[in-house]
């Protein structure tokens, strides 16, 4: 009696190929949503507030730490409403910056730039991690029916 060998197992599907984008543009968002609270913080209690001493303005910055959570833990649907609810602290931006004088003027456009960041990182978050999945789900299906995958865009 002869021992037969094993037949070759065939090797593993490739895996969709890791995208360094998803992780840059994940801590850009991270990065620039901090920002933008410790900024909305300083501004309306330390550096320019309506008020000496600091004024209830501040509690805006309240609302960007709702979507930190999500954001730190990856989840698309926190990326998606983030990109829409940071107009309102894009929009609040250009209207003190067009109508406050300089220090809180400056402030204001550097609020504007963190937001203009912080959409366009969330918005390209969401579009390469799309694409990545459905990289992943054609190669799944390829490696079901044996075909080769089509070339990568």
């Amino acid at each position: 009696m002869t021992a037969s060998r094993p037949a070759p197992a065939s090797p593993p599907a490739p895996l969709a190929p890791s995208d360094n984008g998803v992780a840059a543009t994940r801590w850009l968002a991270t990065g620039s949503l901090l920002g933008l609270i410790v900024l909305c913080l300083a501004w309306e209690l330390v550096l320019a507030p309506l008020r000496p001493g600091g004024s209830w303005l501040a509690l805006k910055a309240l609302p960007l730490c709702i979507p930190l959570a999500g954001i730190l833990k990856n989840r698309m649907y926190t990326y998606r409403w983030v990109s829409l609810v940071i107009w309102l602290y894009f929009t609040e931006g250009v209207v003190r910056g067009w109508s406050d004088q300089p220090p809180s003027q400056w402030l204001a456009l550097v609020e504007v730039a963190l937001c203009l960041v912080l959409f366009t990182a969330c918005t390209l978050h969401v579009r390469l991690r799309q694409r990545n999945a459905k990289a992943a789900a054609a190669l799944a299906a390829n490696a079901d029916t044996g075909t080769a995958a089509p070339p990568a865009r």
